[in-house]
């Protein structure tokens, strides 16, 4: 079984980039003619401009330029903004290809039952996503170890099972998501403390709050990547934590889950 479907870009809910129109758009980065380009697809030459027209109206910035005179018309040639939508439109291709296949995956059609769709729309509970690049993957016997790049510079190390990495096609080079618990986040003002935790992160502690029992930290470990980290409230004040301290977050490789 297959499943497929055509991908469209909307702009003001009208359609802007449709598949027809971005071959249009290809065969102009090609030929450098309309009339060329037209002939491509294949479409009209009057059809090819009227959807050029549509597109450089809807968008805020023209995606094509034309020179006059010339044989068939003239030259004609996309602008740095057109060729970066066509790099945004092959990547959201790629994506929406990615998405397809697993739900091939997860439909058993032989039954006729689709009850395993259900996990796309899954959310998870725990506090901390962190998305990142994977950098290296070491496999043993029966673990693997992901290594993921962060925005923040650091990397984080997650152990999991040998058999999780290969279902998931983790691969170096791909951008996957990190997930641990707040309550996995153990949290030092001892910036040189030796663990055996693998992941130590440094960080300024952006917020405080607390309650009776528990508090949560949140700590900004740079470039947009934060952790949060919920502990004890008498944690907290024999700590002596408060709002711009620096501290280390420290969280177990067992204790992350990837996702992509």
């Amino acid at each position: 079984m297959e499943i497929s479907s055509n991908l469209t870009l909307e702009l003001l809910d009208k359609p802007f980039l449709l598949e027809k129109r971005i071959e249009l758009l290809f065969a102009i980065q090609r030929c450098g003619s309309i009339n060329k380009a037209a002939k491509e697809v294949p479409m009209s030459y009057k059809k090819a401009w009227e959807a050029v027209d549509i597109m450089n109206n809807l968008s805020s910035h023209a995606l094509v330029t034309r020179e006059k005179g010339g044989k068939g018309g003239g030259g004609t040639s996309l602008t740095k903004y057109g060729e970066n939508l066509l790099k945004t439109y092959l990547f959201l291709k790629q994506e929406q290809k990615s998405f397809l296949n697993r739900l091939k995956e997860m439909t058993d059609i032989d039954t006729g039952t689709l009850k395993t769709i259900g996990r796309l729309a899954m959310q998870i509970s725990a506090r901390n996503q962190i998305q990142g690049i994977v950098d290296s993957i070491i496999f043993s016997e029966v673990s693997s170890q992901i290594n993921v790049k962060l925005k923040s510079g650091n990397t984080l190390v997650s152990n999991i099972t040998k058999t999780a990495a290969k279902d998931l096609g983790i691969k170096k080079g791909e951008e996957v998501t990190a997930f641990f618990k707040s309550s996995n986040v153990l949290i030092s003002v001892d910036l040189n403390i030796a663990l055996s935790a693998r992941n130590k992160f440094e960080g300024k502690v952006i917020s405080i709050t607390e309650d009776k029992i528990n508090s949560e930290l949140i700590i900004d470990i740079g470039n947009a990547d934060s952790i949060v980290s919920v502990i004890t409230t008498s944690s907290i004040k024999s700590l002596g934590l408060k709002e711009g301290m620096v501290v280390c977050a420290i969280i177990k490789s067992s204790d992350i889950m990837i996702g992509k």
